[in-house]
C-alpha cells in the first residue's frame, strides 16, 4: 500500500484524455447538432435534467458532461455519440453504426420504389 503523499504515477503519453478536449468536443458536436440558441439550451435541459448554466457551461466548452448527464446526452445526440466514439478512438464502431443507417435508409427507399411500382 502507497502513503497518502508522494509516489503519484503519473499518466502515460497519450492515455489520459484532456478535460478541456473532452469538453470541446462535445460543445462543438452539440453547437453543430443544435446551434448556439436559447431553445438550444432548453433542448439539451429537457434531454438530461440538468440545470441552464450547467448547459451553457457545455455548450461553452468549459466543462464536459458527466454521467448520467453524458449517458442522456448520446440517447439524444448522434451528433454528441459520434464525438465521444471518435475521441475513444472507437472509428470501426461509427462505422458500423453509419453502415447499418444507410442500410436502413436504403432499404426504406426501396419499399418505396416498390409501392409506386405497384
Amino acid at each position: 500500500m502507497f502513503p497518502k503523499k508522494g509516489n503519484v504515477f503519473p499518466p502515460r503519453a497519450g492515455e489520459r484524455l484532456s478535460g478541456k478536449r473532452y469538453a470541446g468536443a462535445v460543445a462543438t458536436a452539440l453547437r453543430a447538432e443544435l446551434g448556439e440558441t436559447h431553445q438550444s439550451v432548453k433542448t439539451i435541459m429537457r434531454w438530461t435534467g440538468a440545470t441552464e448554466r450547467t448547459v451553457k457551461n457545455w455548450l461553452a466548452g468549459e466543462s464536459g458532461p458527466s454521467g448520467e448527464h453524458l449517458v442522456s446526452l448520446l440517447r439524444h445526440s448522434d451528433a454528441t455519440l459520434e464525438a465521444v466514439l471518435l475521441l475513444a478512438k472507437r472509428r470501426s464502431t461509427l462505422a458500423a453504426d453509419k453502415l447499418l443507417s444507410a442500410r436502413n435508409t436504403l432499404l426504406e427507399a426501396l419499399k418505396t420504389i416498390d409501392v409506386l411500382i405497384d
